[in-house]
């Protein structure tokens, strides 16, 4: 066998490429976001779901998306929020979707300068389902094009540790903004702030998703 020399080199092992932990998790695909759309008003004649099904196009349109619709006047829940049967007969037909929900877009009217009485006992049924989730808003109305609910809507859901997003949707003398067939007399400003709307809806869910289960909310 022959002796290696003081002057013979010594292998210098390679070291492995670094991983850029951003990049790998940026290669990984991404799991769509199950968006429950509520819609916030069970008034006789509404205008709710011409809105809604406007929106679902838009939300269907795209591939980051699960939408679920979640109706206020599909459900019959009383107002003194007491458990009973009847409560939870009803509470079984809306609180998986919003649990399942990793974001929501909740659709409100303007009554007397703020939101549904229906959208808030909706609300005020459920506390973990909304916490540490984004809320995205539509509005509609008269002339404030239903603001005013919207910013009430923001008040109740930070108190329930919801985030919402900063832009919405709004469509002022919502009966003339529509057509026949349900489709916006103005086609290219309503898209495009919906666009706006859902991309940072998708930003806050996944941030939030990601967080939740790193570091479970605590709130």
């Amino acid at each position: 066998m022959k002796t290696p020399t003081a002057d013979a080199p010594v292998p210098v092992p390679v070291p492995e490429p670094a991983t850029d932990p951003e990049a790998a998790f940026l290669a990984e695909p991404e799991t769509p976001v199950r968006v429950a759309v509520v819609l916030g008003s069970n008034r006789e004649g509404r205008f709710g779901p011409v809105v809604a099904d406007w929106l679902l196009g838009r939300i269907r349109e795209r591939d980051d998306f699960l939408p679920e619709v979640v109706d206020v006047a599909s459900v019959l829940l009383p107002t003194t929020l007491s458990p009973s049967p009847g409560a939870a007969a009803e509470l079984a037909k809306v609180t998986p979707a919003l649990a399942a929900a990793d974001a929501f877009v909740v659709l409100t009217p303007e009554y007397n300068h703020s939101f549904p009485a229906g959208l808030k006992n909706l609300i005020d049924w459920h506390y973990t389902e909304w916490r540490a989730k984004p809320v995205a808003l539509v509005s509609y109305g008269g002339l404030a094009g239903g603001l005013r609910a919207a910013e009430h809507l923001r008040q109740v859901f930070a108190e329930l540790h919801a985030v919402t997003v900063r832009d919405t949707v709004s469509f002022h003398g919502a009966g003339a903004a529509f057509d026949a067939e349900g489709h916006p007399r103005d086609s290219t400003g309503p898209k495009a702030a919906a666009e706006v709307m859902l991309d940072q809806l998708a930003w806050w869910a996944r941030a939030l998703r990601e967080a939740r289960v790193k570091r479970p909310y605590v709130g």
